[in-house]
């Protein structure tokens, strides 16, 4: 492998990695969107409900992200210096896992009616925060097996 080779793997990597942290940063504030509790201020007080909801979502989306970019479909992307259109589906496709995942905690809070999801995690509860982290690895793997 020569030297330009090197370049080329290192700027793929670079743009994978900004795109990757980009996404999972939307996906930890539309997790936050749907969960009514400031995730900064409930992590200050050590609500590990909240703090086992976050890593969910991190794992969860990094999960997927890493699934698109594997995909044969965007594959060819790592190939080229820059391949916009293979950024662009990555970032497509890692968007709306995201979005499926947020979806399946509001399908899941809204089949739930023997205790309030919202209020288990505000009182932290860590076995909701469990049960939530849980929720959003099986929806990944399930996200990421659609996308391979």
């Amino acid at each position: 492998m020569d030297f330009m080779n090197y370049l080329t793997d290192l700027a793929s990597i670079s743009i994978f990695v900004v795109l990757g942290l980009v996404i999972m940063l939307f996906g930890s504030f539309a997790v936050d969107l749907v969960i009514p509790c400031s995730f900064p201020e409930e992590i200050k007080k050590k609500n590990q409900a909240v703090g086992w909801i976050s890593a969910g979502a991190y794992i969860a989306t990094g999960f997927i992200i890493r699934s698109v970019i594997a995909s044969p479909a965007v594959a060819s992307a790592t190939d080229q210096i820059i391949n916009l259109s293979g950024i662009i589906s990555s970032a497509i496709y890692s968007i709306i896992g995201t979005i499926f995942l947020v979806l399946g905690y509001v399908i899941v809070k809204l089949f739930n009616r023997k205790y309030d999801l919202n209020k288990e995690i505000g009182e932290g509860n860590a076995a909701a925060g469990i049960m939530i982290f849980g929720i959003f690895v099986g929806l990944s793997m399930i996200i990421s097996g659609a996308i391979a």
